[in-house]
């Protein structure tokens, strides 16, 4: 692989970064043991990045049992913001402890610990907030994460599906104060979700941050899979709503021919656009089998034409989204609508 350098932290990442969330038994594949092998086969294949989150059920765990003896080879990415899986209610109507999520100092510092300790390390190299956190300053959030760079505990810290408002205001309060700035950001990319070359991927390029692109195959959409008056085990399983998208499905007839014609998978194309773009670092992959995996590394060497890319552009528009994801961030003025509207005794005579 042609390895690329991640913002400017200085380490050498590949251009697919495997992604864990569906090796957590939760919700994915239920044999821990065939998900280690398909981390190994990963990392033998010269992928060096593996990013987990401590939401994502048991995977930090199985991450931790995979890289026994080789983990000073890897790029360990992982994440903290969300509940863990695990860790949530599972009689209904029971509430989580507000406490134990979020980007406070008071949970960064215990969640932190929970990690390293699943993971069977003494350091992680990328220490990402999940989403941003609207009821935390961010200053607070960056001098935590400052702490824990200074401790040795954590290497480099970044973002995730952060809005371009958000990772300016990060840098300006890390200069400012004298903390630890964000050197990376984690947003959806694909050629169904390409909002972020607007905003997002300017921003990130002109702070010099490295960018780890999660969804790159459109939720599943990318693969071939989905096709219009068809039934499949992803529609099935209801993973999302884009899945029956009647949108984002006219596209994905659109692009399969366009594969056809350019001699390849869907999903080689969908994944050889992510990382084309000269703001794009490292695209996830999120394979929950071995057969999943050795698909997606058939593709690695593609390279996708300037008459290909343009065929995109006109199948979708730069800079737009065929829908909005269900995970996409949503700042709390889109949440709750009585930060968007005035008092009705301030709104004046209609």
């Amino acid at each position: 692989m042609l390895y690329r350098t991640l913002g400017r932290t200085g380490m050498k990442v590949s251009p697919y970064a495997l992604g864990t969330l569906m090796f957590a038994t939760v919700i994915g594949n239920p044999d821990p043991d065939d998900s280690i092998k398909v981390i190994h086969k990963a990392l033998d294949a010269g992928i060096n990045v593996v990013d987990t989150a401590d939401a994502y059920g048991d995977s930090e765990e199985i991450v931790g049992r995979a890289l026994k003896g080789r983990r000073d080879s890897v790029i360990l990415a992982t994440k903290v913001g969300f509940p863990r899986l695990n860790a949530l209610p599972r009689t209904p109507g029971a509430a989580v402890d507000p406490n134990q999520r979020g980007a406070s100092r008071r949970w960064i510092m215990n969640a932190v610990e929970g990690s390293l300790r699943r993971l069977q390390t003494d350091y992680i190299d990328l220490y990402q907030i999940h989403r941003p956190d609207p009821d935390t300053d961010i200053e607070e959030t960056l001098s935590a994460l400052s702490d824990l760079i200074r401790s040795g505990k954590v290497r480099a810290i970044g973002s995730s599906t952060m809005p371009a408002s958000d990772i300016i205001e990060a840098q300006w309060v890390a200069e400012r104060r004298g903390l630890e700035r964000f050197h990376t950001e984690q947003p959806p990319y694909s050629i169904l979700n390409r909002s972020i070359e607007s905003e997002v991927l300017p921003a990130a390029q002109r702070y010099g941050m490295g960018t780890l692109v999660w969804g790159p195959l459109g939720q599943g959409m990318l693969t071939g899979r989905v096709r219009r008056g068809e039934q499949n085990d992803l529609r099935r399983a209801r993973l999302s709503t884009h899945l029956t998208d009647e949108r984002r499905i006219d596209v994905v007839e659109q692009l399969i021919p366009l594969a056809d014609d350019a001699g390849m998978p869907l999903a080689h194309l969908a994944m050889a656009f992510a990382i084309a773009h000269p703001g794009v670092t490292s695209a996830i992959l999120g394979p929950r089998t071995m057969e999943h995996l050795d698909n997606l590394l058939a593709g690695v060497d593609v390279t996708l034409t300037d008459e290909i890319l343009d065929r995109i552009d006109e199948i979708v528009t730069p800079g737009t989204d065929v829908t909005r994801l269900d995970q996409a961030y949503l700042p709390p003025a889109l949440l709750n609508p009585n930060l968007r509207r005035r008092p009705v005794s301030e709104r004046g005579a209609a």
